[in-house]
């Protein structure tokens, strides 16, 4: 099954109190939704462990900002800490992204690619893009849109002209003036 995911994070228990704020943008660099999640408290800090060593991504004080450009298949999360430095960006290829009651989502294509503040990018869950397509839970033209996207956005990132990444801190400080 394709999973669906709202900028609000409804029910993710890890986070016990939060803020949260959105916008819809049309400027001449974005075309979207961008939310803002503020985990104030947190139950437990959430560490990942790569290759290159462990990176928490979420704890009390962070922030991710999430960035749903229209008529994209990817949408892209931020992760700051309480310092308000970048963490790692972490864009979602996507079937879709839209908005249901006014919360913007994106349908996930089970890609991703991490992308951390030193420039390294890792591709993230083929194999569960590889098993969705064995399961039928996508057909083989999602497969194949989700491959022809992140390689298309890899390429756009070695060049250091993937628009979203230069935006977040800006759409950051949007949102900050907003937040309940």
């Amino acid at each position: 099954m394709q999973k669906r995911v709202f900028g609000n994070r409804p029910g993710w228990k890890r986070i016990t109190k939060s803020r949260y704020s959105q916008t819809y943008l049309d400027t001449r660099e974005f075309k979207g939704y961008v939310t803002l999640l503020h985990t104030v408290e947190v139950a437990a800090p959430l560490i990942v462990d790569y290759e290159t060593g462990r990176v928490c991504i979420v704890d009390n004080g962070y922030f991710w900002l999430q960035q749903f450009p229209e008529e994209k298949n990817h949408a892209a999360t931020t992760m700051f800490n309480s310092s308000g430095e970048v963490v790692q960006w972490y864009i979602d290829i996507c079937l879709q992204n839209a908005a249901e009651n006014g919360v913007p989502f994106y349908d996930d294509l089970y890609l991703d690619l991490i992308v951390f503040p030193s420039g390294e990018v890792i591709l993230k869950d083929a194999d569960e893009l590889d098993e969705a397509l064995a399961k039928g839970f996508i057909n083989k033209d999602q497969y194949d849109l989700a491959w022809t996207e992140a390689e298309n956005l890899k390429s756009l990132l070695s060049k250091g002209e993937f628009p979203l990444l230069k935006l977040s801190r800006a759409h950051k400080d949007l949102l900050m003036e907003k937040l309940e």
